[in-house]
């Protein structure tokens, strides 16, 4: 056995080892115009294992999609994250190990520099909303019945609606994630067709990330939700994700819904879906 193969098994044998979802890569991107079929055929065929799966301690992902029909269902008009707010119709989400957030992203960060040098890097994109991001909290609809936050990517959910929460104060994000946690959330998931909703805070991108992702806004006053539906979102949008902005508003936290967008599922190794996205 080579010196590189017994790191591997050192490596193995200490740190953290849960299946708890302590962080999350979360990222929304838009395909230019007439580079959707290429650009769905490069990350499933090739990014999502090669520059996601196959990384040490990303232990699950899935891939949505947002059809033209979804995209003008968002909201606000005016949106801090996407400009304009029906950019970024894919969005990949993984969870990645509580604890080895520092190791994986040495690793995503060097593997990704040799993909771009490998030339295996899809250039006709825009990162709309990409960042990793630590758990903060997860609350079930159905307490300790049925999937858990860590089978969230592989339970066979119809829908996934991302929330992106601003607050004007760093000051302010405590009490947010409380009151979410506490009193929105339970009311919101009771009788609804969400599941679970997961709660993350987002974290800095390492300073030699590759350069066609932006740094990442709003470390101190944000939150990212995503609600996991077991209804297409088009069935329930209206009564249950339609008014949410202005109860998060109404809160009196200093807290602005900034993105309020509904996906549903993509199927793997099709295209299905893509033409369907203009």
């Amino acid at each position: 056995m080579d010196t590189h193969s017994e790191t591997y098994a050192e490596l193995a044998a200490v740190g953290p080892y849960g299946v708890r979802p302590g962080h999350a890569l979360i990222t929304m991107v838009e395909p230019h115009p007439g580079h959707e079929y290429a650009y769905n055929r490069w990350y499933e065929d090739d990014h999502y294992y090669a520059g996601a799966m196959a990384m040490p301690w990303m232990f699950a992902g899935r891939r949505w999609v947002a059809t033209r029909d979804l995209q003008l269902l968002r909201s606000p008009e005016k949106s801090a994250v996407a400009e304009p707010v029906t950019a970024g119709c894919y969005l990949s989400t993984y969870w990645v190990t509580e604890g080895r957030y520092d190791e994986h992203m040495k690793w995503t960060v060097g593997i990704n520099k040799r993909l771009n040098r490998d030339g295996r890097v899809y250039q006709d994109r825009t990162h709309v909303f990409t960042a990793f991001q630590d758990h903060e909290v997860t609350v079930y609809r159905d307490g300790a019945a049925g999937p858990r936050d860590f089978h969230a990517l592989d339970h066979p959910y119809k829908g996934l609606v991302l929330e992106v929460v601003d607050v004007e104060r760093p000051d302010q994000r405590d009490a947010l994630v409380e009151w979410l946690r506490a009193r929105h959330l339970p009311k919101a998931l009771a009788g609804s067709p969400a599941a679970m909703v997961t709660l993350f805070r987002p974290t800095p991108l390492p300073g030699d990330r590759m350069t066609y992702v932006k740094q990442v806004e709003g470390v101190d006053t944000r939150l990212t939700l995503l609600w996991f539906l077991e209804a297409d979102p088009r069935e329930c949008w209206q009564e249950r994700f339609a008014g949410l902005g202005e109860q998060v508003a109404g809160a009196g936290l200093g807290a602005r819904v900034e993105l309020l967008a509904p996906f549903v599922p993509t199927v793997p190794g099709t295209d299905t879906y893509v033409d369907r996205l203009r």
